[in-house]
């Protein structure tokens, strides 16, 4: 019984928001920035497959390559300062 209780005041808050932004023309606007989302990302020209493909190894090759950077530089670092 408890639990109704409070699934019923969470209904009541939940729906008094929504009543809210529904009065201020909150959900008009969002639907509108929905709708001009969507138009926008019509236009964009997306990647093929193997464009997208090569684009994910060179940064995969780039992020290793910086981390074999840092694990160099940090070993030497280390070398030099600690030891």
């Amino acid at each position: 019984m408890n639990s109704w209780i409070h699934i019923a005041i969470w209904a009541v808050v939940i729906g008094t928001v929504f009543g809210l932004l529904w009065w201020q023309g909150q959900i008009q606007r969002f639907s509108v920035y929905v709708q001009e989302t969507r138009e926008e990302l019509r236009k964009c020209s997306w990647p093929t497959w193997p464009e997208l493909w090569n684009s994910t190894w060179l940064i995969m090759f780039t992020v290793a390559l910086l981390g074999l950077f840092v694990v160099v530089v940090d070993a030497v670092l280390f070398k030099v300062f600690i030891r």
